[in-house]
């Protein structure tokens, strides 16, 4: 188990569309989701490009390939070394599309309005 703990982010309906699309994905894809997810819980911050990449605003991107393509699964941190996972897609543009961002910072926004006081 590593340093980190990774979360998947509910909504207020205690849905999870993240987990949702990792369990719609391939087995091989999901085991490759494993593994980046354990070398993110190892390292943290300090898992970089290729594995991780920079965003905008605290959101970051878990990068890994599937059957499906290009992998992209949004994440940001939270106290106490926890790694909250926003969303998920396929990717099929050159840039990460703004509305996926857009979905995640919306995600993250909602997640640390009603966490604040966990912090």
């Amino acid at each position: 188990m590593g340093e980190y703990s990774c979360i998947f982010y509910e909504n207020a309906d205690g849905k999870s569309p993240v987990e949702e699309f990792i369990e719609s994905l391939d087995d091989q894809t999901q085991d490759n989701f494993i593994l980046k997810k354990q070398l993110l819980q190892d390292l943290g911050p300090q898992l970089r490009y290729p594995h991780t990449d920079h965003i905008e605003e605290g959101v970051f991107e878990l990068r890994f390939k599937g059957t499906e393509g290009q992998i992209r699964v949004l994440f940001f941190f939270f106290y106490g070394k926890r790694i909250i996972f926003s969303h998920g897609f396929v990717k099929k543009t050159q840039k990460t599309p703004r509305k996926e961002i857009e979905i995640a910072k919306r995600r993250r926004q909602d997640f640390l309005a009603r966490h604040k006081r966990e912090g």
